[in-house]
């Protein structure tokens, strides 16, 4: 029996993630992409831009058009902050499926969001219609979701690693550090000073420590899958490498557990997960065992014996982090294999 073939057009194709969503999907048997649209770029063809596509894709950069993307069945943005809101509604009905790689759905509270992003949200209707975009910790609602809010790397590194042990009663609720790093190509495509090879490489820094926009969407889930409020510290930093994250999650214990009871939670937790991979005891994951695929690697330690638990999780900001989580929403919505197209090993070295 043919398989059948879902249409997919991608806004916002010309950055990081929408390329890495073009590398990804040219290999998914039931994925055409039909449409990518870039206002800057309109008119040159993607293989001219990414050569690395040449031969999968017969497609150029077009002027985002809504009678095209209406005629999708889904439709990714890889865009700026703001404008999958604006094109949302319409999409949605007409029955297009919406997946979101930038923050517009990720919070619940709008008056949250626009307090961090200083934009009034414009469509706060869509929202009963949103659900959060990890798959491991949400795979029901987005089953029955019509918009998906892809979630952020940082928020998808820390919360794998952090919520099966705040389930499980065993660690403070209220004192959870989340110590993230991630490569310059989460900073975006876009020129800047700071991103600058002389800039950055060589080099190792803090950011966001006053407030990162990523800081309300996990203290918001985190409230949600453990129905308590959560305190989190979370302090991100940019790392000398193109791609990659590593987040150390520092939890306190409320009762006495060995590192092997801690290990035992996190692997029964993720024993059914594709994408998730807890390491046995002693391991040390590295962001180049996950480089180019969706996979998310932790291990748990309890150094020396102590009161501390530490949450060692490891993704590629721009696989698992971004596109490949995207594409692996995509198959749960269109009711495909979860793992299709997405079983890349990782580059090493």
């Amino acid at each position: 029996m043919k398989q059948m073939t879902y249409k997919v057009g991608i806004v916002g194709g010309t950055g990081y993630t929408g390329v890495e969503l073009l590398r990804l999907l040219a290999k998914h048997p039931a994925i055409e992409v039909v449409a990518i649209t870039s206002r800057s770029e309109a008119g040159v063809a993607v293989a001219d831009m990414y050569p690395n596509l040449r031969g999968y894709y017969d497609l150029a950069f077009t002027e985002p058009s809504e009678a095209v993307l209406i005629g999708c069945d889904l439709v990714f943005f890889a865009t700026p902050h703001g404008v999958a809101m604006e094109m949302a509604p319409s999409l949605v009905a007409a029955g297009v499926k919406v997946i979101d790689l930038a923050a517009d759905f990720r919070v619940e509270d709008l008056s949250i969001w626009s307090k961090w992003y200083g934009l009034e949200h414009t469509c706060p209707e869509l929202m009963g219609a949103v659900a959060y975009g990890l798959p491991e910790l949400f795979r029901e609602q987005i089953q029955q979701a019509k918009v998906i809010a892809n979630p952020g790397c940082y928020p998808t590194s820390i919360l794998l690693a952090a919520v099966p042990l705040l389930r499980s009663g065993l660690v403070k609720l209220d004192d959870i550090v989340a110590d993230g790093k991630s490569g310059v190509s989460g900073a975006g495509r876009g020129a800047s000073v700071a991103m600058l090879g002389a800039e950055m490489s060589e080099s190792f820094k803090a950011y966001g420590i006053q407030g990162h926009r990523h800081l309300p969407e996990m203290q918001e889930k985190l409230q949600q899958l453990t129905g308590q409020t959560v305190g989190l510290t979370f302090v991100p930093h940019l790392a000398p490498m193109v791609r990659g994250m590593e987040s150390s999650v520092y939890m306190t214990l409320t009762a006495d557990a060995s590192e092997a009871a801690l290990h035992s939670i996190l692997a029964t937790t993720y024993e059914d997960e594709p994408f998730v991979d807890v390491m046995p005891l002693g391991s040390m994951p590295e962001t180049r065992m996950v480089k180019g695929s969706n996979m998310c690697r932790l291990a748990v330690y309890r150094p020396q014996g102590g009161s501390k638990v530490v949450v060692v999780s490891v993704i590629d900001n721009l696989v698992k982090g971004a596109a490949g989580q995207a594409i692996q929403n995509m198959n749960i919505l269109l009711g495909l294999p979860e793992s299709l197209a997405l079983e890349q090993i990782a580059l090493m070295p």
